[in-house]
Parts: C-alpha cells; structure tokens; sequence
C-alpha cells in the first residue's frame, strides 16, 4: 500500500528541481569538515539551509547537533496512528589530510570527511526538503537528526539524552551509510547484527623489578605480557563457535625502564569486537581470568578493566523486509544486495536501535568507470555523486512506506 502522492515520478520530479543545488550542498560540507566535537561551521551552515527551507530545528542539542522536525498535516484514519520517522545523518569528519589541490577539498588542513558523513548530511537534508514540501500530503511527523561525534565518543548517546527521540517520540529511525565498494546505484542490507559491538581491553601485570643479571631476584611483567598476548588469543580461536565473529587485538603494550633492569609493570591496551551480547559476556570473562591466572603463574598479578564502546548494530527484521520491498523496484533486484555477514566495525546508530525498530543500510557509492574505488578513511576517498539522489530516493521511499505501514 502507498499513498497517492506517493509515486516514482513524483520523487523524480523533486530530484530534477533540487539534484544540482543537493551536489553543491555537499561539495560545501565537504569544504568544512570539522572533527567530532566541534562542528560549528557544519552546523550553522545546515541552520542555514533549514531556516531557508522553512524547516523547524532545535540547536545546539548535545553541544553541536541540530534536531530538525516536519510536521505533517495531512488526515488519517482515525483508528490509525500517525507514526514519528526519524533520519539520522552524522556530521563529524576525520583527522585525515586530504591534498588542497583537489577539486573542493577541505579548507581546514588535517580534517577530512573521508568517511561520507558530508553525503549522508546532504541526503538527509534532501529528504526534509522534500517532506516539508509535501507536509499536506502526509501524517504524522519527520525528523531529522544531525549527529555529531560518530567517530570517537558516539554522539548518539549524548543526543538521545538530549531527548531528541521524544516530544513526539519517535516510532522508526531510519540510517545509511556509503560504501565505495558498492557501485552507485546498489545498496547492502543484512537481517539482525549489522555491525560489531566494541571495548577497549586495559590489562595492568605486576611483577617484581630486579637487575637483568639476576632475573631469579625479580619477576619479569614483560614476560608475563608475552605469554598474555599469546594465550589470549586462544579466547578466540578454542572459545568462540567457528561461525562466531569475533576479534581481540593489543595495539599498545607500555613497559620497562631500562634494558638491564626487569620491568615489574607492564600495561597493555587492546580492542574487543563482538557481535552477539552473550559471546561479548562471555568473552570479557575469559579475559580476565586468563590476565588472573598468567600472571599467578610467573608469580605476579594482573587486573584487566574492559570500557564499553558502540553496542552491536541489531536491525529490525521488519524494517529490513520494507527496505527490500521499495528497493527493488527503484533500483532492480540484482543491485539489492545481501551483506554475507557482520561487519567488525562499530556505528553508534545502535543507540538509536535500542530506542526505536529501524534499520541501517549501506549506499553504494563507487564507480569503476569514474576510477572512485578508494576505502574509506583514506585521504584518497571521494564519492560518485550521483549516490546522493540514489539515497534521497530510498529514504523518501522508505519513510513514505511506513508511513502507510
């Protein structure tokens, strides 16, 4: 079932009008790619444009978010309740030079929007634009979360603290992602886990310092730390179900003072991706009782504290089946693709999914034709362009879809 207004040409039409001014919106976000935290030129700049828009927005919410909303004032079965959409675009960038002399680069050295989060700000915008443009023809309410912060302390928190999923409280949250691997014109969705869940791993060994000519006077941390790393990674390849993803990485290891003096600390610092929370329970368990019980075993101690990070990234199965359904016709059934498993990666948009059913997809973003098949997080990234009305028409799809839902 879809509304009348509802159609291909419609949308289309809507595109043709705005598809050029929605290129140049995001090569200008692009130019002011700021980094978590402190997204102020992004963030008067999307005011900007929604106060020329006619869009209602609160600013700043957590700090420097922006929570814009689109009232509809269309009718509705009275037995029916008019459901509260809301779009949730990231806007911080990454501490990644990218080379000035490429066409509409960033103007702050050191900062780059080398993750897309500039596309996903400029479709979101699109698709409030063309709600508020059609607020008679729909119930119920859109709105748009401008997002600061994805890349390090995970903005959603502190947004959803803010209260952004209330007053109206909001029915779906709708995310996506680019994805240079993807050629423009396809997406990639996955039922249940789409993306990991995080901890930081803090191991603290304890020995006993001594002269390295007489290592039988002390009790040696970094050999401790050495047989800890080994041990630990049987945690995951004699612990965890084969089909289990799971990683456990150390990528500092501190210790020492001396070449001929035994260290009696040694402090490392790791990462932990798990998908399902039982296997992120019993993993940390494990951890720590082997840092407890290496340790004894050279005649030290150990305590290993775990800091929680991005929760896993769960899609609403229901939600899935809807992208699905809207997304074969506008883009054909061989360019809906099906992500084979879990990525390890984090997306703090899991917040948004513990509040609300949605779901989170990625947007093809690259061509081959075009030579644009760099990764993300590289200073060589860019994005087809033409992605960005591929995105607008799935999330106006989408949104228009749940709202006769």
């Amino acid at each position: 079932m879809t509304l009348p207004w509802n159609t291909l040409s419609d949308t289309d039409s809507f595109l043709a009008d705005f598809s050029q001014e929605l290129i140049a919106i995001r090569r200008r976000l692009h130019q002011l790619a700021e980094l978590a935290t402190t997204e102020y030129e992004t963030g008067a700049y999307l005011c900007q444009l929604l106060e020329r828009f006619g869009i209602s927005f609160q600013y700043p919410v957590a700090e420097t978010g922006i929570v814009a909303v689109i009232p509809g004032k269309g009718s509705r079965p009275v037995s029916r309740a008019a459901p509260c959409i809301a779009l949730r675009a990231d806007m911080d960038a990454l501490p990644i030079f990218e080379d000035p002399g490429r066409p509409g680069a960033s103007l702050h050295p050191g900062v780059m929007h080398a993750c897309g989060h500039d596309a996903h700000m400029a479709i979101a915008l699109a698709a409030a634009r063309y709600f508020k443009l059609h607020e008679a023809d729909f119930c119920g309410c859109v709105k748009v979360f401008f997002q600061p912060a994805e890349e390090t302390i995970g903005g959603a928190k502190p947004m959803i603290e803010a209260g952004c999923m209330e007053n109206p409280k909001v029915d779906y949250v709708l995310g996506l992602h680019v994805a240079p691997y993807l050629e423009t014109g396809s997406i990639e969705m996955r039922y249940d886990n789409m993306y990991a869940a995080s901890d930081e791993v803090h191991i603290a060994l304890h020995g006993k310092s001594s002269h390295g000519a007489y290592p039988q006077d002390g009790v040696d941390a970094i050999v401790m730390a050495a047989s800890l790393v080994s041990s630990l990674q049987t945690v995951v390849s004699r612990s965890i179900p084969p089909a289990e993803p799971c990683v456990l990485s150390f990528g500092l290891i501190r210790g020492g003072s001396a070449h001929n003096v035994l260290a009696d600390t040694v402090e490392l610092t790791g990462a932990l991706r798990t998908v399902t929370p039982d296997i992120r329970t019993n993993v940390k368990e494990q951890i720590a009782r082997q840092v407890q019980s290496v340790a004894a075993a050279y005649g030290g101690t150990g305590t290993c504290v775990f800091v929680p990070g991005y929760d896993a990234l769960i899609n609403t199965n229901e939600l899935v089946d809807l992208l699905r359904e809207v997304s074969v016709p506008l883009l054909g059934r061989e360019h809906v693709l099906w992500k084979p498993a879990p990525g390890m990666g984090v997306e703090d948009f899991s917040f948004f999914l513990q509040k609300a059913p949605g779901v989170f997809f990625h947007l093809g973003c690259g061509s081959r034709e075009k030579g644009i098949t760099a990764p993300l997080h590289s200073p060589g990234f860019a994005i087809d362009e033409d992605c960005l009305a591929v995105g607008t028409r799935i999330l106006i799809a989408l949104t228009n879809k749940l709202f006769s839902y």
